[in-house]
């Protein structure tokens, strides 16, 4: 079974809209969750001490900044 990928991003964040585009042309199913809008998803950074925008969920990791390259993206959804 797939994992289940999350991409939490807020409004006018360009890195996310960035990323968003590169899994979409790389045909990955993922879920957007917007950090202004969903207070549990602000809450789960937040526990995890993560204040950037995007962060990348797969399964029960989440990953942020310079770990959000396309060759590391790459790597860790096995594309």
């Amino acid at each position: 079974m797939a994992q289940r990928v999350i991409v939490y991003t807020t409004p006018l964040c360009r890195p996310c809209e960035r990323l968003k585009a590169y899994l979409t042309a790389h045909d990955v199913d993922f879920e957007v969750k917007d950090l202004l809008m969903d207070e549990a998803a602000a809450d789960l950074l937040e526990s995890r001490n993560i204040r950037s925008t995007p962060a990348l969920q797969i399964g029960d990791q989440i990953y942020t900044g310079p770990q959000l390259t396309p060759q590391n993206v790459d790597e860790l959804l096995g594309l």
